[in-house]
């Protein structure tokens, strides 16, 4: 069970083995201590049970400290696993990020925590590979290297990490491996990837190859929440460039590389202030008007591309409705038997 801050809510989430009356005995105890559940929502995967509440703690007839010890014994009584924080416990966020060997994304993250841009504190990095452990260093950041010596993660490892530094924030900066319902369902709506596709399209590894082989003109990259559908879960931002003819890969990834450090920062900076909400799969922004963020394409492409024709708007098209729609109210005048033409019809056609 984690507790997270949502716009000044406790988030509640209950992590275990899928078993009868879990929801029903953890929303009692917290209707017995007047909290206020403000969204609930619940899943099992490959038999991990999985429940996200939203609570408002304001009118709550206990201490915080009460209800976090009877959240733990709760925990331990029905099998699941149990961490309480309240909106209260930190002003700063903490952020964890997760890397393999490639190195700009984590670059990107480093510049902005530094130049006072990224809103959150950067606690750690944790690799499948030490790679990046230099670079680390470098902002005197702790590394972890969770993984061994083919890449295989550690998760029960990568838990007490996550749990040890209090990560409000989990960020895949190019981490080549995929996390178990058991990370996930415990950090929902919490961890963000940045993928180099334009998602749906190429998930999965080797993506700009894929772009590659399929031919495409126009490939990209994307930056969304993690959920347990591989490269599935709600986009949050997306860049998009122009392939060249014949590119390698390589060239792909220089081009696509820089992108991917910028639709990640602007997808961590816009969850880090609240300004985006998920809503049946599909992420919006809170303050549409009032967000400085460009979730897609820049504004020139809105403008350098050709705003008609649009189906029914063609003067000849527009003609021909009229004289058909003048000639039905001819007939309605006259209180004439005869239907008026059927615009879809051959007969209300002009022919050659």
């Amino acid at each position: 069970m984690v507790v997270a801050v949502t716009r000044g809510l406790t988030e509640i989430v209950v992590v275990g083995e899928d078993d009868t009356g879990l929801i029903a005995n953890v929303t009692s105890l917290l209707f017995e201590r007047n909290v206020n559940i403000e969204d609930l929502d619940q899943a099992v995967r490959d038999g991990l049970f999985r429940m996200t509440m939203r609570v408002d703690t304001d009118g709550m007839v206990c201490k915080q400290s009460t209800l976090r010890e009877d959240l733990h014994e709760l925990g331990e009584e029905l099998g699941v696993d149990v961490q309480v924080r309240f909106p209260s416990d930190r002003d700063t966020q903490s952020i964890a990020v997760l890397v393999t060997k490639e190195s700009h994304c984590l670059e990107a993250i480093f510049e902005a925590w530094a130049s006072g841009d990224l809103g959150a504190d950067v606690e750690v990095v944790i690799g499948n590979h030490s790679d990046l452990e230099p670079l680390a260093r470098k902002y005197d950041v702790p590394f972890h290297d969770i993984g061994d010596e083919k890449g295989t993660p550690d998760e029960g490892e990568l838990l007490d990490l996550l749990a040890e530094y209090d990560t409000d924030l989990v960020v895949l900066a190019r981490y080549m491996r995929i996390l178990s319902p058991d990370v996930v369902f415990r950090y929902e709506s919490r961890i963000i990837n940045v993928h180099p596709s334009l998602l749906p399209a190429f998930p999965g590894a080797s993506a700009y190859m894929q772009a590659i082989e399929e031919g495409v003109r126009i490939a990209g990259v994307t930056a969304h929440y993690v959920t347990t559908d591989l490269d599935q879960g709600p986009i949050i931002a997306q860049r998009a460039f122009n392939v060249p003819d014949d590119a390698t890969e390589e060239e792909l990834q220089a081009i696509g590389q820089p992108l991917e450090a910028e639709a990640l920062l602007e997808a961590i900076d816009l969850h880090l202030s609240d300004e985006v909400s998920v809503h049946r799969g599909r992420t919006r922004l809170r303050d549409p008007d009032g967000a400085d963020a460009q979730l897609g394409a820049p504004e020139e492409l809105d403008r350098a591309n050709p705003d008609r024709p649009v189906d029914g708007l063609g003067e000849y098209v527009a003609d021909q409705h009229e004289a058909v729609d003048g000639e039905a109210d001819g007939d309605d005048e006259s209180g004439a038997d005869g239907d008026a033409a059927d615009v879809d019809s051959p007969e209300a056609e002009v022919g050659d």
